[in-house]
């Protein structure tokens, strides 16, 4: 007989991705940056010496670094540093939700805010943006709030429909529900500046966090680094239930060097949109469906079911996401955007298999 697991976890399903088999293929798939970090970046992590690697990580002038690449006046208690946004997300509802509680959300929405209220025993109430256009449900979600949701979680961008709400629409939904911690993820903000961290005063409304990555635009997914930003008691809260060393010393080196070429950002962001922009040129010349918005990603729906015409394209080494079974998105694919020369790669291999 095997120990059990609490019932929670017994009958969770969890946020699971294919993780294998991606590396020497045109990686369009989840999001990523497809140049890689900083030149300055690669220095730092290879100026390492080896007698570090046996030394547990500090973490001394990280949240500084953090202030002062977003040049707002913050305090260094108001940075939440995680092993990914998605320790960061995990540590939000271990910290706050409850068995019983409610998540409020959008719907669809990044995967992984699900299971992680599931496993705490919540409720989940994902309200639907609205079609045609993904248009974000404010009136029906500020109405939800009455009903004093335990968290709000609003991802802005939203992955995977681009969806953008307005920071002063975000401001207003936090002061109205004092009792709900609202949580804005913005990791994909760069592309669209649509952060609500200019405008937030956390003395005013200490319910509001805001996650931050530096996996999307400054290249460094795979070294796991990633940021909540908020009043420093909630802060504080999130890190009793973090563990001491979660990041790792090639992150914290990779990430204060990261975070000294906002420059190198800067460019990739400013590629990112060019491609977009000639990428939807191409869609609406050929009568394509597609959707794009926020983020560095855009839904193309393809007259081929979108699971075949995914396996076709990785045949060609191209990855991309199918979003089939995925509520108001079925049959659509989920393409990241990369430089304008891979985009110009896969719109190629597309008209072949599509």
């Amino acid at each position: 007989m095997e120990p059990q697991a609490r019932p929670e976890v017994e009958g969770l399903q969890a946020y699971s991705a294919p993780l294998e088999g991606r590396r020497g293929m045109l990686r369009l798939d989840f999001n990523e940056n497809t140049m890689g970090p900083s030149p300055q970046v690669v220095a730092a992590i290879r100026a390492i010496p080896a007698e570090q690697y046996a030394i547990y990580p500090e973490y001394d002038g990280l949240r500084q670094a953090v202030v002062a690449n977003l040049a707002l006046p913050l305090a260094p208690s108001q940075i939440g540093l995680f092993n990914g946004v998605d320790a960061a997300i995990h540590a939000i509802f271990h910290a706050y939700g409850d068995r019983g509680d409610t998540l409020l959300t959008t719907s669809p929405t990044f995967g992984y805010y699900t299971p992680c209220a599931q496993m705490q025993g919540m409720a989940i109430e994902a309200i639907p943006y609205r079609l045609p256009d993904f248009g974000f449900p404010f009136e029906e979600l500020r109405a939800a709030l009455q009903g004093y949701p335990r968290i709000l979680l609003i991802c802005n961008p939203n992955n995977p429909t681009g969806t953008r709400l307005a920071p002063e629409l975000i401001l207003e939904l936090a002061a109205s529900a004092p009792g709900t911690l609202v949580v804005v993820d913005e990791l994909y903000e760069a592309f669209t500046g649509d952060s609500v961290l200019p405008l937030a005063d956390f003395a005013a409304t200490p319910n509001l966090l805001v996650l931050r990555s530096l996996a999307k635009t400054a290249g460094l997914a795979g070294l796991r680094i990633g940021f909540a930003i908020g009043a420093a008691p909630v802060v504080d809260r999130l890190a009793r239930v973090t563990g001491p060393y979660d990041i790792n010393s090639f992150a914290v080196t990779a990430a204060h060097a990261a975070l000294a070429d906002q420059a190198y950002v800067d460019c990739y962001v400013a590629e990112v949109l060019r491609a977009r922009s000639w990428l939807v040129q191409q869609l609406q010349a050929a009568g394509v469906r597609h959707h794009a918005a926020g983020g560095n990603y855009l839904l193309i729906w393809p007259e081929r079911p979108a699971e075949e015409v995914e396996q076709r394209l990785r045949q060609a080494g191209i990855l991309v996401r199918s979003m089939a079974a995925k509520p108001l998105i079925d049959g659509s694919l989920r393409v990241s955007l990369g430089t304008t020369e891979q985009m110009q790669r896969f719109w190629a291999a597309y008209l072949q298999v599509a």
